[in-house]
């Protein structure tokens, strides 16, 4: 099945090559690689491609971090997921021509998620059943292929964003992690741009012409989206406080460690102190709340 063209104009070839992305992108990624041991020597990576600016500059970074890597004896395949939901709003069908120019092993999962979604009963949110629906299908491919760990694109923003997200809707201090292991214990999930401001990505992506992919969710109707809420809370702030990106990841530090899904730095873990709607289970806590970690994991553009 193929997508219909989001217009009726020609979509311009777009030459695919590789670009080295810029000091302000590759040493915070450099550092976060290191310091939460992302990537390990012998590691095949899957980085979630959307089409958006985040992605895409990842995938280059990451290139361009293999050589690097190279010279101290850490070897790493990288190859490149995107699922296409299939909807009239979101055609990455042109990347196909552009990971293969650029010599990715490259894997297009095509899923009518939205139509799944309208033909269920009950939905209490779209976007966090895309969300897992989404994470199955990458999940998947990547085992399905002998990929062991997966990449994805989400910047100190987006982190940013989803500290205060949790802290609104659940009162609970939790945002994404570098770098944790799935449940089944056979795949691990890293970020490596959670140092990486979101405006440099978009600079990189602007200058170097990356073909980014416009994303419209028709799910979302006319209602402003959570996120983009807090991302112009955040904004009106970091005016006053032009420090605020750097002190916000000060203290998102201890949230980022390595741990298994479902695992938090919140009062009663691996104590057996029961929580306000929800309970321990084992050495992770389960937890009822409007913000889950499906929600955080796919924000818009990335």
């Amino acid at each position: 099945m193929v997508c219909p063209a989001l217009s009726s104009k020609p979509i311009e070839p777009v030459i695919a090559k590789w670009h080295a992305p810029p000091k302000n992108i590759l040493k915070p990624t450099m550092r976060a690689i290191e310091e939460y041991e992302m990537i390990c020597n012998g590691d095949k990576v899957l980085l979630c491609l959307s089409g958006g600016k985040d992605s895409l500059s990842l995938l280059h970074t990451l290139r361009q971090f293999q050589f690097i890597a190279k010279k101290k004896g850490i070897v790493f395949e990288l190859g490149a997921v995107t699922v296409d939901p299939l909807t009239p709003t979101y055609n990455p069908a042109p990347l196909i021509p552009y990971l293969k120019e650029l010599g990715v092993h490259y894997l297009y999962e095509r899923q009518g998620i939205l139509k799944q979604a309208e033909q269920m009963e009950e939905v209490s949110s779209i976007c966090s059943l895309c969300s897992r629906m989404k994470r199955g299908r990458i999940y998947a491919a990547a085992r399905s292929h002998g990929y062991n760990v997966v990449a994805m694109g989400q910047h100190l923003d987006d982190l940013c964003e989803s500290f205060f997200m949790s802290i609104f809707h659940n009162g609970l201090l939790r945002t994404m992690k570098a770098n944790y292991t799935v449940t089944e214990g056979d795949l691990r999930v890293i970020r490596p741009l959670i140092y990486v401001r979101e405006r440099d990505l978009r600079a990189f992506a602007e200058t170097q012409h990356l073909p980014v992919i416009a994303e419209n969710c028709p799910a979302c109707f006319e209602e402003p989206k959570e996120r983009h809420r807090v991302k112009q809370l955040l904004a009106q702030q970091e005016l006053l406080f032009p420090k605020l990106a750097h002190s916000l990841q000060r203290a998102m530090k201890p949230l980022y460690s390595k741990h298994k899904v479902g695992l938090e730095s919140r009062p009663g873990v691996g104590n057996g102190e029961l929580q306000q709607n929800g309970h321990v289970n084992g050495d992770s806590v389960e937890i009822e709340s409007k913000i889950c970690e499906d929600d955080l994991m796919f924000p818009d553009g990335c």
